[in-house]
């Protein structure tokens, strides 16, 4: 299961922390948590959920503990750097442009900081449901809230990122 699970555990967690390396050591903790207290683990639900509930819960803790986003280390400018072997890129090349690029960025930017402004609770739903596509059962376990809950959420988070959005998008609509 840990082998199985890990790269989808550490996307979601990532997706809480917005650091690679805390993310890491986050689904290692995760996995420690669960072997821990697997006699706690009553079957309600699968256990993927179960340790999935795990780790969004510690990425909460590290959430309060260090309060979102903090500057680039140099440990992580230097993995972003292009990869040579022998002189030569090791990358895939695709043709750039830079207009696409900056204007991509800039959406993805709007959308996170539209994100960051909502609550934790309604930020978790959209970032379950949306990104990583998890079913409103699912979610609704994860987060411990019924169904309707979750659905009355996503639809307000969603209503309410569409308001902070829209002033940013309107002209590409009409």
């Amino acid at each position: 299961m840990v082998e199985s699970e890990t790269p989808r555990l550490f996307h979601i967690i990532l997706r809480y922390v917005n650091d690679d390396e805390a993310a890491r050591s986050l689904v290692q903790e995760t996995f420690l948590q669960a072997y821990k207290n697997l006699d706690s683990f009553r079957g309600d639900s699968q256990l993927t959920s179960w340790v999935t509930g795990i780790g969004i819960n510690l990425a909460r803790s590290w959430l309060r503990k260090n309060k979102r986003q903090q500057p680039m280390d140099e440990e992580t400018m230097e993995r972003l750097q292009p990869d040579f072997r022998f002189g030569r890129y090791t990358g895939s090349f695709e043709p750039w442009d830079p207009e696409q690029t900056a204007e991509r960025a800039e959406r993805k930017e709007l959308v996170h900081k539209a994100l960051d402004e909502l609550s934790d609770s309604y930020r978790e739903v959209i970032v379950l449901r949306d990104l990583e596509e998890r079913s409103t059962k699912e979610t609704a376990e994860l987060l411990g809230i019924s169904r309707g809950a979750v659905r009355v959420r996503l639809h307000r988070a969603r209503q309410a990122l569409r308001s902070l959005l829209d002033p940013h998008f309107a002209s590409d609509f009409s």
